[in-house]
C-alpha cells in the first residue's frame, strides 16, 4: 500500500510538472499577442531556455538520484521550479519570460529520473509498465489541465495570475515531499554495497551507461524512436494557434474542449498502454517497443488526415482524441523499456539521458524549427502555415515506426546479453 501512495503522490507532482511546462503553449492565444511574439520567438520560449537546462541538468540529477536521499531531492526541485513559475507570470517581454524558464528547467529535471528510480525500487519488474504508465498519466492529464486553466480562468483571472497561483501550489506540494521516506535500493540490497557521491562513482555510472548503449541496439532504437515521436510533439505547441487562427475556434472554448479531451483520452491511454504493454511483455517473445510499433502504425494515418477535414466533424474530433490517447500510451512502455535494458545501478541515469535526447533533440527541433518554418510560410503568404508545418513534422515522425519494430525484435536478445555482460563485468 505504501508503494501505491508513493505512486499517487509522484503522479500528482508529475501532473503539476506538465501543467507548468505546458501552460505557455495553452495560453499561446493570450501570451503571443500580449507580448507581441513571433512564431519563432514563441517556439524558442517553449524549448531552448527550458529544455537546454532541463536536459543537461537532468543527466546530472539522474546520477545524483542514484546516490542521495530521493524525497529530499524531489522537494528541492519542486520548490525551485515553483518559485520561477510564479516569476514567469511577471514577464513583460521575450527576455523576461525566457530567463525564469531556465531555472524552471533545472528544477523540473530532478523529478522524473528520481521518481522512476524510486518506483523501480518500490514495484516488481513485472508491474513497472503499470507503475510507469500510471506515473505518466501526469503528462496528458497535465497538458489537459493546463488547457482547462486557460479556457476557464484565462479571461477572468488573466494568464499572469494563473502562473502566480500555480507557483504557490507547487511550493506546498514540494514541501509535502519531505513527508515520504526513501526506499531501499534493490541494487544495494542485492550486492550489499554502500553508494557515496564521488568523482569516481559518477564516472563509473556514466561509463556503465555508455557501455549499455553500445551493447544494446534495442536500447538505441527505443531512444531513437522516442526522438522522432517528440519532433512531432514539439511542433504541437502551435496546436492552439492552429485551432484558433486556421480552424476558426474561439480561444477559450477550444482550450476547454481540448482540455477535457486531453484529460480523459490521456488517462485512457496511460492505463491501457501500461496494462497492455505489461501483457505484451509477458505473453509474446517481443518487448514493449513492438506494442508501440503497432500503436503508431495504426494511429498515424488519422493523425495526419484529420488536419485537412472540416473542423468539428467526427473525423476531426477522433484525430484529436487519438493524439492524446497515443501520448498517454507512449510513456509507460518506453520508460519501462529503457530501464529494463540497463543495470539496476543506473536506472535513474538512463531515464535522465533518455529525457535529454527527447527534449534537447526532439522537442527542440519540433518547437523551434516549427516556429521558424511557420514564420517563413507566413512571409511567403501561405494560407495555412500552421497546417502545413504540423503535417510536415507528423510525416517526419513516421521514422519512429521502424525504430520501434527493430527495438522490439532485439529486446529479449539484448536484455539477456546485457545481463550476461554486466554479471561478468560489474
Amino acid at each position: 500500500m505504501n508503494a501505491y501512495r508513493l505512486l499517487f503522490f509522484l503522479t500528482l507532482l508529475n501532473l503539476l510538472n506538465f501543467v507548468d511546462r505546458q501552460l505557455i503553449a495553452s495560453f499561446s492565444n493570450f501570451i503571443v499577442p500580449d507580448l507581441g511574439l513571433t512564431n519563432a520567438q514563441f517556439g524558442f520560449l517553449t524549448t531552448l531556455p527550458f529544455i537546454v537546462f532541463y536536459s543537461v541538468a537532468g543527466l546530472f540529477m539522474g546520477v545524483l538520484a542514484d546516490m542521495v536521499n530521493r524525497p529530499r531531492l524531489i522537494a528541492f526541485g519542486v520548490v525551485l521550479w515553483s518559485i520561477f513559475t510564479a516569476l514567469t507570470g511577471a514577464a513583460k517581454g521575450f527576455i523576461s519570460m525566457a530567463l525564469p524558464r531556465m531555472f524552471i528547467g533545472v528544477g523540473e529535471s530532478i523529478l522524473t529520473p528520481t521518481s522512476m528510480s524510486l518506483l523501480s525500487d518500490s514495484f516488481p519488474s513485472k508491474k513497472m509498465g503499470f507503475a510507469a504508465g500510471f506515473y505518466y498519466m501526469g503528462v496528458p492529464i497535465g497538458v489537459g489541465v493546463s488547457l482547462l486553466i486557460a479556457g476557464y480562468l484565462g479571461e477572468s483571472l488573466g494568464w499572469r495570475n494563473c502562473f502566480y497561483l500555480l507557483g504557490a501550489l507547487g511550493l506546498v506540494l514540494g514541501l509535502c515531499s519531505l513527508l515520504f521516506k526513501d526506499r531501499p535500493r534493490k541494487h544495494i540490497q542485492n550486492h550489499n554495497e554502500k553508494r557515496t557521491l564521488s568523482k569516481k562513482s559518477v564516472s563509473e555510472i556514466i561509463k556503465t551507461l555508455f557501455k549499455a548503449l553500445s551493447a544494446s541496439s534495442a536500447l538505441r532504437f527505443t531512444i531513437l524512436a522516442g526522438i522522432f515521436y517528440h519532433i512531432a510533439l514539439g511542433a504541437s505547441v502551435f496546436e492552439q494557434l492552429w485551432l484558433v487562427e486556421e480552424r476558426g475556434f474561439e480561444r477559450s472554448t477550444i482550450a476547454m474542449i481540448v482540455g477535457w479531451i486531453g484529460v480523459f483520452a490521456g488517462l485512457a491511454g496511460n492505463l491501457i498502454g501500461g496494462i497492455l504493454s505489461d501483457w505484451w511483455q509477458e505473453n509474446t517473445d517481443q518487448g514493449r517497443p513492438m506494442f508501440l510499433f503497432w500503436l503508431a502504425l495504426l494511429t498515424l494515418p488519422i493523425s495526419i488526415y484529420y488536419r485537412f477535414v472540416e473542423p468539428g466533424s467526427i473525423i476531426f474530433w477522433i484525430g484529436i482524441i487519438i493524439g492524446y490517447f497515443q501520448l498517454g500510451c507512449f510513456f509507460g512502455p518506453t520508460f519501462s523499456t529503457v530501464q529494463e535494458l540497463v543495470p539496476e545501478n543506473i536506472k535513474a541515469t538512463v531515464v535522465s539521458f533518455y529525457i535529454l535526447t527527447l527534449n534537447l533533440i526532439g522537442l527542440t527541433i519540433g518547437s523551434l524549427v516549427g516556429g521558424i518554418l511557420a514564420d517563413l510560410m507566413e512571409a511567403a503568404n501561405y494560407q495555412e502555415p500552421y497546417t502545413v508545418m504540423l503535417v510536415i513534422f507528423s510525416i517526419i515522425s513516421i521514422i519512429s515506426i521502424p525504430c520501434y519494430y527493430l527495438a522490439g525484435k532485439k529486446y529479449h536478445e539484448d536484455k539477456n546479453r546485457l545481463e550476461t555482460i554486466f554479471s561478468e563485468n560489474p
